[in-house]
């Protein structure tokens, strides 16, 4: 009986949903996601009627990922039909949570449950955020490097690990002559790639999906891929942040991009109108092999009417920098939880109580790490790794592909885009980029180092006075 009203109370949240014509779930900035960042968030209603008699407290999540909407929801009503406390989730629109989150902080009904991305994004909510040290979550964490801190406090928990690389099409791969095995390198990628452009025509595909530039798929090149050039020169200089990038490898950028745009499905003037969501298609469609993109994309390219694990692998960015051959994902969390410390003391610990629900009970951890029929419901689950001691294995093929490529030694590229100085940053970035595939010249490349590396510097100082 439980599960069939837990059924019903997510049927008729997706029903509402509708009918307030809210943005529907869609492919992961973060994540990632492709829903327009124009769109009204992608949803805004109660997850459940008012808590039964003597529930204490209510739980308001304001969610980052808008390609797990429908999961939140459905939890969201699983939990309160099995304890009586109401649980809200409201889903940002991609590039819209930070402007969100200010203005939902500003109401008096504020979100008791919220993300920031990192360090950089800790300092504008850091007074907000309430010390989850000794917290039954805290404990949870199958290693403390998965929470937020400074000294003694604990900040947020790093709720989810993530993988971004190069998505492959292994069937149209081999209807080319090769394996995944044939690319250990940028040199080797470049080979591939070229050489599957060269014969388009005659193989009916191209070698990569459009590199969408509008504001639903910037995100993997003005941050995903933007990440690589940081990493490489943290790495080099032993830090992890800092307030003067000096691009040190942004000829491995631009060698990169150039990859991506001339060798894609269209031609590199339309990339401005390009969605996540036609990017998504092309790969689904056959139309291209590799597909820049991350766990978090699993269930969209997986399951019935899709493609098996047979059919799809993921292989690292290559960027021509050092030990490629034992370069592994880039891998880390932007998704940390924070609980809002200016809530009631009700709903903080009704707050606690759920996040912690979230961790350890058998069917809430089945939605977060499964992938399709993990929902109650019968839907696809989260397909998270997340790094709790009570979490099952991923069935997530790239995650699977992250876990035994580290166990081979191979090193993860961290994610160093958390540090990126701010959101206008990524923008002056991003437009740059689309500036220079509409016209490939060196005077525009230079508009792009100059917002990568004045546009740094000056967005740093900005943010840090």
């Amino acid at each position: 009986m439980k599960k069939f009203l837990a059924l019903l109370l997510a049927l008729v949240m997706v029903f509402a949903l509708a009918a307030c014509g809210e943005a529907e779930s869609t492919p992961s900035d973060t994540p990632a996601s492709d829903t327009p960042a124009s769109e009204a968030p992608a949803s805004d209603a109660p997850a459940s009627e008012a808590p039964a008699d003597g529930a204490a407290g209510s739980v308001y999540y304001l969610n980052f990922k808008p390609e797990q909407d429908a999961q939140w929801q459905e939890l969201a009503a699983l939990y309160t039909e099995e304890t009586g406390v109401t649980v809200k989730v409201v889903t940002a629109a991609s590039g819209e949570y930070e402007t969100y989150l200010t203005s939902e902080m500003a109401k008096e009904d504020a979100p008791t449950l919220f993300q920031v991305n990192g360090p950089v994004g800790l300092a504008s909510w850091k007074d907000y955020c309430y010390d989850l040290a000794g917290s039954a979550i805290y404990g949870e964490l199958t290693s403390t490097d998965y929470a937020l801190t400074e000294g003694d406090v604990v900040y947020g928990i790093g709720y989810v690990i993530e993988s971004y690389g190069l998505i492959v099409n292994t069937d149209l791969l081999s209807q080319a002559g090769y394996t995944v095995d044939d690319i250990q390198s940028f040199e080797d990628l470049k080979a591939v790639a070229e050489d599957i452009t060269a014969r388009k025509d005659e193989l009916g595909f191209a070698a990569f999906t459009s590199a969408g530039m509008d504001s639903s798929s910037d995100w993997r090149f003005k941050t995903h891929l933007a990440n690589l050039p940081i990493y490489f020169e943290y790495q080099d200089k032993g830090i992890t942040s800092t307030d003067a990038i000096e691009g040190t490898y942004l000829d491995n950028y631009r060698a990169m991009w150039d990859l991506y745009i001339n060798n894609s499905t269209c031609d590199p003037a339309e990339l401005t109108a390009k969605t996540a969501n036609d990017t998504l298609n092309e790969f689904l469609a056959g139309q291209a092999v590799f597909y820049q993109n991350g766990s978090w994309e699993y269930a969209n390219v997986s399951g019935e009417g899709k493609f098996s694990d047979e059919q799809l692998a993921m292989i690292p960015i290559y960027f021509g920098v050092g030990d490629e051959a034992n370069q592994g994902l880039c891998t880390g969390t932007e998704n940390y939880w924070c609980v809002n410390k200016n809530a009631s003391a009700e709903d903080i610990q009704a707050t606690l109580d759920f996040m912690e629900w979230c961790v350890t009970d058998e069917v809430a951890l089945k939605a977060m790490t499964g992938g399709e029929g993990a929902m109650p419901s019968g839907g696809a689950g989260m397909g998270f790794a997340i790094p709790f001691k009570s979490a099952p294995e991923s069935s997530n093929l790239f995650v699977k592909t992250d876990a035994e490529m580290t166990a081979a030694g191979k090193t993860p590229v961290s994610w160093n885009f958390t540090t990126m100085p701010s959101e206008e940053w990524k923008n002056g970035v991003g437009t740059a980029l689309a500036i220079y595939a509409a016209d490939q010249t060196d005077d525009n490349w230079a508009g792009v180092v100059s917002a990568f590396v004045d546009g740094w510097a000056t967005e740093y100082a900005l943010a840090n006075g």
